[in-house]
């Protein structure tokens, strides 16, 4: 549904991105990354056939943006960081503007305009004044304007920016759903956490460039190559400490008050090992569990810290 080849965008000597390649498929939720200054917003404007690149080509369901932004901007639902509404306006009258501007007529209008407000948990708000509505309900109404004419793909730039733990689970639960819907998602963030159980592929632009494009799975892997377990055992935890520092396949071990951080050897598979020796030398096992790394700690491992 993406096909981004070489896109470059300068501004005198200085890169907003540089040599960006990516590609998305149908369903894809690609999780954007990245500091603010980036290039996220730069990539998506482009996409959306709202800034030229200086060079490179990109496709939206196989339209070119040089040649057919028309085409591009019928099945694109663009949602930017920071978006005017018409305060004077109810919601519902709102959203039939929009509507009207996608050529959508009659009394399908009001069923459309009715249904997105439905799907974003809106409809109690219909009649409501857009001016009188808390910024994350402004924000499930962007995301119903731009749901509007169906759109197979969503480009949505910090859809949670600005809002408070609560709006921005609501959010999150939303953005669940239209993958549910089957919709091909970009989606950018600088909050990861956010993204981490949203997205099947993340891609880290640092000064412009796109330094990872992988499936969620494959960038924990780039950044851990070996396995770590939390360990933790009931009675004499010092000695258990001893026989698991000095197991054979276990390569560091480090311990608090209740449990150990314990990382494998590159050779071995899983601690069943471990297990065995702890639970033969006496030992009760009240914890084993790999610790997981996440995304936020990704990040930070994959990146300086840099923009553009």
């Amino acid at each position: 549904m993406i096909e981004i080849r070489g896109l470059t965008k300068k501004y005198g000597d200085l890169f907003a991105i540089r040599d960006i390649h990516l590609e998305l498929s149908k369903g894809d939720v690609f999780g954007f990354i990245g500091p603010n200054g980036a290039g996220k917003t730069t990539t998506m404007r482009i996409l959306a056939t709202l800034l030229n690149p200086t060079s490179g080509e990109a496709y939206v369901g196989g339209h070119s943006i040089y040649t057919k932004p028309k085409e591009i901007r019928r099945i694109i639902g663009y949602m930017p960081d920071f978006f005017g509404v018409y305060d004077d306006m109810k919601v519902i009258e709102y959203l039939e503007f929009f509507a009207a501007a996608y050529r959508i007529r009659g009394p399908e209008r009001r069923k459309m305009c009715e249904s997105v407000l439905q799907l974003v948990d809106l409809t109690y708000k219909s009649d409501a004044l857009v001016t009188s509505l808390s910024r994350g309900m402004t924000q499930r109404l962007g995301l119903a304007r731009v749901l509007l004419h169906d759109p197979q793909v969503l480009l949505l730039d910090e859809p949670a920016s600005g809002l408070d733990p609560r709006a921005r689970i609501e959010i999150r639960g939303l953005l669940k759903e239209l993958r549910n819907m089957g919709k091909t998602i970009m989606v950018s963030s600088h909050i990861l956490p956010e993204l981490a159980d949203i997205c099947n592929k993340v891609g880290i632009i640092e000064k412009g460039e796109l330094i990872v494009n992988a499936s969620v799975d494959e960038v924990m892997k780039q950044v851990r190559q070996q396995k770590v377990f939390k360990v933790a055992v009931a009675g004499d935890f010092q000695s258990a400490f001893e026989l698991v520092r000095s197991h054979p396949s276990v390569e560091t071990a480090e311990a608090d008050d209740t449990e150990m951080t314990v990382t494998l050897v590159a050779e071995a598979e899983d601690p069943g090992d471990l297990a065995s020796a702890l639970v033969g030398a006496g030992h009760r096992l009240t914890m084993l569990k790999e610790d997981e790394i996440n995304l936020e700690t990704a990040f930070m491992a994959l990146t300086k810290g840099i923009t553009s």
